[in-house]
């Protein structure tokens, strides 16, 4: 027996291919078994996240040569990571969208409209103190949600292209954070988020309460993305679509629940903008959503769906931080960060696409696995 599968990538999901695969089989992005004359190490430098982390090594190498006494202190390394927090939030709904090689373009807008009407809401309830934040911190992430819910049931129920869902959705929450606001950033926010969350330090440390919220948020979505049953049907959904439905998993509420997490942690990193800007900064959100997305992508994690790990993607989102930061130090254009990321991103692309040419070969590193028996191992 056998099954068309289904074209994947960020346009849309409904396009067929004539190859036919073996029902039960479907690629989860796992790694085929090496030579067995290969050591761990040569594996290791297999991996694309790790020859991205390499890549940041060499980069925060050569700053660090061209700027010694600035560039490696702990009080700039402190910056770049405070910095990058807010995008890591973001990266983790991300890498779980593109995985089901989706594509989320509205988490920017999504982020600002959240941090908007948490804003409204907190001036009008007045306070200072942790009771007001903590309602802000409900009405930001239920603001999320129901922006990821919109884009999931039309994705999975209506069968409308993600790219256009969510370019539709990016401008939806955009302008109606400027209906709402006038176009002018509401700048009443409570001290105490600033004073505890924006630039608030772990008791006793010079540790940034903020990148420590974002580590744990790493840590927990990369335990359910790679160690649970949810993780491994977001990976078989942007494997096969198709195959995955076949063998059980309800493909339509998977896709509306990552949407909706997406959503969420968008809305969470509303708040923590919120902190952190102690404004709403409507205008200053244009470029999350790509550069998000490419974060994401230069970690490993493949446009195509059904490969990507939360480790590369963190190791993605420093990349273009380090380069900001190192660029001002040593006097060198901002602009030339966009070049140099982009340049990374084409290549990340490229690589991904040459190790799927190497697997559709059947020498690559993407076999197909059996998900029925991996299911079944997993209950």
């Amino acid at each position: 027996m056998s099954q068309t599968t289904k074209g994947t990538g960020t346009g849309g999901r409904g396009q067929k291919s004539k190859r036919s695969i073996p029902t039960s089989t479907i690629s989860i992005g796992q790694r085929a078994p090496e030579p067995e004359n290969e050591g761990p190490i040569r594996r290791l430098l297999k991996v694309q996240a790790f020859q991205i982390l390499l890549v940041l090594v060499l980069i925060f190498l050569v700053f660090t040569a061209l700027a010694p006494t600035v560039f490696p202190d702990w009080t700039n390394v402190r910056q770049i990571v405070q910095n990058m927090s807010i995008l890591a939030v973001l990266g983790i709904g991300m890498t779980f969208v593109i995985v089901t090689s989706g594509i989320d373009l509205s988490v920017g807008s999504v982020l600002v409209f959240s941090g908007v009407v948490s804003a409204i809401v907190m001036r009008a309830v007045g306070g200072d103190g942790w009771p007001t934040a903590l309602l802000g911190l409900v009405v930001a992430v239920g603001c999320g949600l129901a922006w990821g819910l919109l884009n999931g049931v039309l994705i999975a129920k209506a069968k409308v292209p993600p790219l256009i869902v969510t370019l539709g959705t990016l401008g939806g929450a955009l302008g109606l954070s400027q209906v709402l606001t006038g176009g002018v950033d509401i700048r009443q926010v409570p001290t105490v988020l600033a004073d505890n969350i924006g630039y608030g330090n772990l008791l006793g440390t010079t540790i940034p309460v903020i990148s420590l919220i974002a580590l744990v948020f790493i840590l927990v979505f990369g335990v359910i993305l790679h160690k649970t049953k949810f993780g491994l049907y977001t990976f078989a959904v942007g494997s096969n679509e198709e195959a995955a439905r076949r063998v059980g998993v309800k493909v339509d509420r998977q896709l509306i629940s990552i949407y909706a997490m997406s959503g969420g942690l968008a809305g969470f990193a509303g708040l923590l903008s919120l902190s952190q800007y102690g404004t709403t900064a409507i205008a200053g959100q244009s470029q999350t959503n790509l550069n998000v997305i490419a974060a994401v992508v230069i970690g490993g994690t493949s446009l195509f769906g059904g490969l990507g790990t939360i480790f590369g993607t963190v190791v993605g989102l420093f990349i273009p931080a380090v380069l900001q930061n190192g660029f001002v130090i040593v006097g060198v254009q901002p602009f030339w960060q966009q070049v140099a990321v982009g340049a990374v991103l084409i290549v990340a692309v490229y690589i991904d696409q040459r190790r799927r040419a190497a697997a559709a070969r059947g020498r690559g590193t993407t076999p197909k696995v059996s998900l029925a028996s991996l299911l079944s191992r997993r209950k």
